[in-house]
């Protein structure tokens, strides 16, 4: 996950990017934002912490005034999965290595979003 990582499967005319950096044992801080004619559209801040033992995913956009937590409910090596049943969309974000690739799954009751990553740092 760590590393700066640019999506290969967005519509033509949008570029979207993700970063990730490990700031401590406990912590991973990432970004992620969307370029259209140069301008950013959209952008969502990211955490991934551990407290008390137990990791949970973090995610806010601009609109957002607070995070919004997701459960880490299953870690493998290269691989994570989290949930928050709470919300209508996404309900389940997941994240694998695929070979030298990034992929996520962003899903909720009825739209599923795959995304597929190249490393660009």
């Amino acid at each position: 996950l760590l590393g700066k990582w640019q999506r290969i499967n967005e519509e033509q005319g949008k570029t979207i990017f993700e970063n990730w950096e490990k700031t401590n044992n406990s912590e991973y801080n990432g970004i992620g934002f969307t370029i259209q004619n140069n301008d950013t559209i959209s952008q969502e801040k990211m955490k991934i912490v551990e407290t008390n033992g137990e990791w949970n995913l973090l995610v806010k956009t601009l609109e957002e005034k607070e995070f919004i937590p997701f459960e880490i409910s299953e870690i493998q090596e290269g691989k994570f999965e989290c949930k928050n049943d709470t919300l209508d969309f996404p309900k389940l974000i997941k994240y694998w290595k695929n070979g030298e690739k990034l992929n996520a799954l962003v899903s909720g009751d009825s739209l599923e979003l795959l995304f597929e990553f190249k490393r660009i740092e």
